[in-house]
């Protein structure tokens, strides 16, 4: 497609005026009918021009990051080519991938011939993966008169994970000391761990702590047990995208609050060298990434946590959790990340997680409403404020009926607000390692 520039519709326009001159001077209406046929014919021109321009011939290479994280801006390089002997001017559209923000139109001035470096600062929108790509493009003519529109469409694959901002955690000093001494190997060392090795005698300026008073009483002198480095130990991120977790607290979804504290969790379990897995599951179960350790373990549970989305369903927890079962027999900290109303609505999510003890170590991370608290420890001002409080604390009061059930059935609850759930998550990950209840 090819069009006038707006260079050529203002000299044009200018032309339109000098013609009311020529109703009181008759004699320069030759002369304006002159230029006229002149302006046309450059127009003209530059079109003939064009219509031999291949937008399709030039070209460009996109260089982008394997990867975005949401929150952080990266820079994405393109390198154009003009096969033509003249300098051309483009201005350039494109379509980017849905997780990313939308970039302005930009102007490009191409060397006769060259190539030219285009750099730009491309920001991520959402957590997600979209394929996009599409360029528009508008090449003016050498005359300035005249654009030619096209398109071409290199393909883009952009994949954007959650954040990373709240995920980096310093493992357990002891733990990380070790594995810095071994080399990253398996070794059986005796040391600060949790597995009991063996008894000997104690040594004054050892911790008391590990005495064991009836090995002492019995040999008459003090008798120390000696621990082994702990085995690598399982946790498995269960993470449900049914329809609770797609409501909104301060305008972010319950999901994308679970999402990161999973991967938060997720990075603390490959920084202590121990296996991760995770499940998403609504209706049905959406991703199932098996246990397994290190960085391919933590790339794959990002592969997993980047491209799901809220499903407004209820929830299939006898469905998920035998999936569950039939796939991970090894003890393993379960953490479901979820979310609870009452007694009778969550009933299933309270049987099933029950069902994990005692084989595994079930946690349940559910998300509190900062604003419904809020409401419930308002004043009321007037009638319906009074009902509106009565009601959230109504609500809020079956919630804690539900946990307290969820509690007595031996699963372990954490009850936090959304922008503290990554933090809270990975910290009693950090106390039961420490007590070694895994």
């Amino acid at each position: 497609m090819i069009f006038p520039s707006r260079r050529w519709y203002l000299v044009a326009a200018a032309l339109g005026l000098l013609a009311l001159a020529a109703l009181l001077r008759p004699g320069i209406a030759a002369l304006l009918l002159g230029a006229d046929l002149v302006w046309i014919a450059a127009l003209l021109v530059d079109v003939g021009r064009l219509s031999r321009l291949e937008l399709s011939r030039l070209g460009v290479v996109r260089e982008a990051p394997p990867a975005f994280s949401v929150g952080r801006a990266l820079p994405v390089v393109y390198r154009w080519h003009n096969p033509l002997r003249r300098p051309l001017l483009l201005r350039v559209r494109e379509e980017l991938p849905a997780p990313l923000e939308p970039a302005g139109e930009r102007l490009l001035r191409l060397p006769p011939g060259g190539d030219l470096r285009e750099e730009i600062l491309v920001r991520p929108a959402r957590r997600g993966k979209a394929v996009a790509g599409r360029m528009h493009l508008r090449a003016l003519g050498g005359l300035g008169l005249a654009w030619r529109q096209g398109r071409i469409e290199p393909r883009w694959e952009a994949t954007v994970y959650p954040s990373l901002r709240e995920s980096g955690v310093r493992p357990l000093p002891a733990h990380a000391q070790r594995r810095r001494e071994a080399g990253f190997r398996n070794m059986r060392r005796i040391g600060e761990g949790r597995v009991f090795e063996s008894l000997k005698e104690w040594v004054p300026g050892e911790d008391t702590r590990t005495i064991d008073w009836k090995a002492t009483a019995r040999r008459g002198k003090l008798i120390a047990r000696q621990y082994e480095e702990e085995r690598r130990q399982q946790g498995f991120l269960v993470v449900d995208a049914g329809r609770l977790l797609t409501a909104e607290i301060e305008g972010r979804s319950r999901l994308d609050a679970a999402i990161d504290a999973a991967l938060a969790l997720a990075q603390a379990a490959v920084t202590h060298d121990d296996n991760v897995g995770l499940m998403i599951f609504a209706d049905e179960v959406l991703r199932f990434v098996p246990p397994a350790r290190g960085r391919r373990a933590l790339r794959a549970v990002l592969d997993a946590l980047a491209s799901v989305e809220g499903r407004l369903v209820e929830p299939n927890y006898p469905a998920a959790f035998s999936y569950l079962a039939a796939r991970n027999r090894k003890r393993a900290l379960t953490v479901v990340f979820t979310d609870v109303i009452d007694r009778t609505a969550s009933e299933a999510l309270v049987a099933q997680a029950g069902t994990l003890r005692p084989r595994h170590l079930p946690l349940a991370v559910t998300l509190r409403d900062p604003g419904l608290e809020r409401l419930a420890g308002a004043r009321p001002a007037g009638v319906e404020a009074a009902y509106q409080r009565a009601a959230a604390e109504e609500l809020l009061q079956a919630r804690e009926e539900a946990l307290a059930e969820l509690r007595g059935r031996g699963v372990l609850v954490l009850d936090v607000p959304p922008q503290a759930a990554a933090r809270a998550v990975v910290a009693q990950y950090d106390r039961l390692k420490r007590r070694a209840m895994l």
